[in-house]
């Protein structure tokens, strides 16, 4: 199989065809973990993309939901191969957030709001250093390096010239004037954050102070929608132990319609590039 196959994305699709063909025999997942003798959370792992599938897996369930056409059989235990294969990121060990950057190589485009820091794929290498040296202060200087060169790699897809990804950063106030590292490495920061907002397929808008209480208030979140119609949008909000993953319609309607009024309210484009040259003059001022 290619290379480029993505195996978060495929366990995904594999997962949304499981569920398909379970509620058409109206079953519910507790009802298939009995007559597999497993249990109900492995079927909704499994169906929700969170847990790797085997192809025997996908050979019993098919053989509970009756499926007769072998050709189908056949196409989703090659998903399920597929879904095995390693992404770029295994090539750095143990990512706590792979199943993230499985999605985000994935996506077409990206909409997302964050109140503390400058977004990862906008950091320069200084910056995130920093910020996760910060942020992981037990971790090692070896293992910082490889959280920032993963964070490096993520960031091609912002220059990639024949599938860019379509990045939309809404960026509270606060993490202008955060200093991270020091002022000079923020002027630095916020030079490169004027540079990556000038291309065509990258918007920037600054949340203000005074605007007060807004629908971000609550925290970072990201929406993550793909090229494919059959892949549902995600909502992903960023954990410390865990990271909630949203794919129900209802829960990415409501952070969609919230998204719509945090770009509403922030600064256009204008004003917010004319706010970070601002502030990168009031850092280099010290």
């Amino acid at each position: 199989m290619a290379s480029n196959v993505n195996p978060t994305v495929r366990r995904r699709r594999l997962g949304q065809e499981l569920r398909k063909l379970r509620e058409a025999k109206n079953m519910t997942a507790e009802q298939v973990a009995e007559r597999l003798l497993v249990s109900q959370s492995k079927i909704s792992r499994l169906e929700n993309g969170r847990r790797s599938i085997s192809q025997r897996d996908v050979r019993d369930l098919c053989g509970v939901y009756e499926v007769e056409d072998e050709r189908m059989v056949d196409s989703l235990m090659q998903m399920a191969k597929d879904s095995r294969q390693q992404g770029w990121w295994h090539a750095f060990g143990d990512i706590p957030y792979s199943v993230y950057i499985g999605l985000e190589t994935d996506a077409e485009s990206l909409r997302m709001y964050e109140p503390q820091i400058i977004p990862g794929l906008l950091q320069t290498h200084e910056y995130a250093e920093a910020v996760i040296a910060g942020a992981l202060p037990e971790s090692t200087p070896a293992d910082i390096e490889k959280r920032v060169q993963v964070r490096t790699r993520r960031q091609e897809r912002i220059r990639d010239e024949e599938r860019p990804l379509r990045l939309w950063a809404v960026i509270d106030e606060g993490a202008l004037h955060r200093i991270v590292g020091s002022r000079q490495l923020m002027v630095q920061q916020l030079e490169h954050l004027l540079e990556q907002s000038q291309l065509p397929h990258v918007t920037v808008q600054v949340m203000p102070f005074d605007m007060g209480a807004h629908p971000g208030i609550s925290g970072q979140y990201s929406i993550l929608e793909f090229p494919d119609a059959s892949d549902s949008s995600v909502v992903y909000i960023e954990g410390v132990t865990s990271d909630p993953y949203l794919e129900k319609a209802q829960d990415v309607g409501k952070y969609s319609v919230m998204y719509e009024h945090l770009r509403a309210q922030a600064l256009n484009v204008d004003q917010t590039r004319e706010f970070i040259s601002k502030m990168a003059k009031k850092h280099a001022q010290g």
